[in-house]
């Protein structure tokens, strides 16, 4: 497995597999409520078996270059991710997200985690458009996308239904001409 750093603090930025679903488990497990404040993740990640099929979901996506997940390590623990949920090579965009647990926040590893997955999608797989979509409630994910480099395109009202009430969505994108700047 390949880890590529995000600074001189120590923290890098590796692939998950199928095969640490233990580790991913305990991560969710460990910030459980607070990712749950915007993320779905926690809902979806309960027990070994629906971690692993998570990451098998984003092994597959790897495969057929559709997706990908990197987990953000601090001192060899894992504390977040960064995802590129969509990845559409055909048409050029890809839809970025994260996370992180409470004791990682604060730090700009999601900033600098995001720089080095966008980077990937623009150089290496030619993606021209990078969206970053967003509870308007969340505001370290907005200031992530503006530290980005990003636009807010726009919002989609009530497009979200999360835990059984209807939210807001903001979508902030950047450019492969704005990114290569």
């Amino acid at each position: 497995m390949y880890a590529t750093s995000l600074g001189d603090d120590g923290a890098v930025l590796c692939p998950l597999e199928p095969c640490q679903a233990g580790e991913f488990l305990a991560h969710v497990d460990r910030g459980r409520e607070f990712i749950g404040r915007f993320n779905g993740l926690p809902d979806v990640v309960k027990d070994l078996e629906s971690s692993r099929a998570f990451l098998r979901a984003y092994a597959e996506k790897a495969a057929s270059d559709t997706g990908r997940i990197a987990g953000i390590l601090v001192d060899g623990d894992l504390v977040g991710a960064v995802v590129l949920r969509r990845l559409d090579v055909g048409q050029g965009i890809a839809e970025a997200g994260c996370w992180l647990e409470p004791s990682a926040v604060g730090r700009g590893l999601v900033t600098r985690a995001a720089r080095v997955l966008i980077d990937w999608a623009v150089r290496e797989r030619g993606i021209h458009r990078v969206e970053w979509w967003v509870s308007p409630e969340n505001a370290p994910s907005i200031a992530v996308a503006r530290r980005l480099g990003m636009s807010k395109d726009g919002v989609l009202r009530e497009s979200y239904l999360y835990r059984g009430k209807r939210h807001d969505e903001e979508i902030w994108s950047v450019l492969a001409p704005e990114w290569l700047r």
